[in-house]
C-alpha cells in the first residue's frame, strides 16, 4: 500500500477488540506500517505485550482507561508500574480524562490521570492522552508534570493545541478528519505546524467517512493522509515522511 514507513500512533488491533489482530498485524508489517497498541485495562496491556515481543512492527502503549476510575487499585498500578519494564514498551497510554459518559467521579479520574503520569515520568515514558470534553482539566493537570506525548484524536481548537505542543505534545489526528461535518478539526490543522502532527486510526473505531459503518484498520490511514494532504495543499509523501518522524522522534521507535 505505501513505500515509506509509517506509523498508526494509536491503535487497538488485539484479541479482546478484533478476532483477526494477527492477520491484520502481518498485513501491516508487510506494508511496512508500524504499530503503536494502546492498552486499556490489565487484559489488554497483557495482549500487548505479547503481541509486542511477537511482531517486530508492534510498539506497546500500557494503560489504564479513564472509565475505570472507579475499580482500578493500588495492585493494579503496581501491576502496570512492572509491565512498563519490558522493553517493548514505549509509552504509558491510553489514559487520561472522560467527562463525555461520566462527570459524577470527576476527582477519581483526575487522580487516575495523575498516578499514570507518574508512572510515566517514573519510567521516562511520553503518554498517549484522551482527553473528552475534558480539556482544560487535562491541560492543567498535564501542567503539572514533567511528559511528553501525543493528544489523541484531538477535538479542541487550534488556539488549545498550540498550548499543548508548549508543553512538548503533538496532536494525533484520525478518521474523523475525513468527517464531512468536522470544521473544527479542519480549523485547527491551519493553526498547527505538520512538525507537530501525528497520524492514528483508533482501530477498531473512528472510521474514515469513506469507510463508515465498518469497523476501521491501519490501512485506512490512507484516506487520514489523503485529507491531511488535501487541507495543508501538501505532498501525501510528504505528510507521511513528516508524521512518521515526529512518531519516531516521540516515541524513540
Amino acid at each position: 500500500m505505501m513505500v515509506f514507513m509509517i506509523v498508526d500512533t494509536h491503535c487497538h488491533i488485539y484479541n479482546s477488540e478484533m478476532e483477526n489482530a494477527e492477520e491484520i498485524i502481518k498485513k501491516a508489517a508487510e506494508n511496512n506500517i508500524h504499530l503503536i497498541l494502546n492498552g486499556t485495562d490489565s487484559s489488554s496491556n497483557w495482549q500487548i505485550i505479547e503481541l509486542s515481543r511477537k511482531y517486530e512492527n508492534v510498539h506497546a502503549a500500557l494503560g489504564y482507561f479513564p472509565s475505570l476510575a472507579d475499580e482500578i487499585t493500588d495492585e493494579d498500578i503496581s501491576l502496570l508500574d512492572m509491565q512498563l519494564e519490558n522493553d517493548k514498551v514505549i509509552a504509558v497510554g491510553e489514559i487520561g480524562i472522560d467527562y463525555y459518559d461520566r462527570k459524577d467521579n470527576k476527582d477519581k479520574q483526575k487522580e487516575l490521570f495523575e498516578k499514570m503520569l507518574v508512572l510515566a515520568e517514573k519510567h521516562n515514558l511520553p503518554v498517549i492522552v484522551h482527553s473528552r470534553k475534558s480539556i482544560q482539566d487535562t491541560f492543567d493537570i498535564l501542567k503539572k508534570h514533567d511528559v511528553v506525548g501525543s493528544m489523541h484524536c484531538y477535538q479542541g481548537s487550534g488556539e488549545m493545541a498550540r498550548e499543548f505542543i508548549k508543553l512538548g505534545f503533538y496532536i494525533g489526528v484520525g478518521g474523523p478528519v475525513t468527517h464531512t461535518n468536522n470544521k473544527k478539526i479542519k480549523k485547527m490543522l491551519e493553526k498547527v505546524d505538520i512538525n507537530h502532527l501525528l497520524v492514528e486510526t483508533d482501530s477498531p473505531y473512528l472510521p474514515p467517512e469513506e469507510k463508515r459503518g465498518e469497523k476501521n484498520t491501519p490501512f485506512n490511514l490512507k484516506y487520514i493522509i489523503g485529507r491531511i494532504a488535501e487541507e495543508l495543499d501538501m505532498n501525501e509523501d510528504m505528510i507521511i515522511e513528516i508524521t512518521t518522524r515526529n512518531a519516531k522522534r516521540l516515541f524513540n521507535i
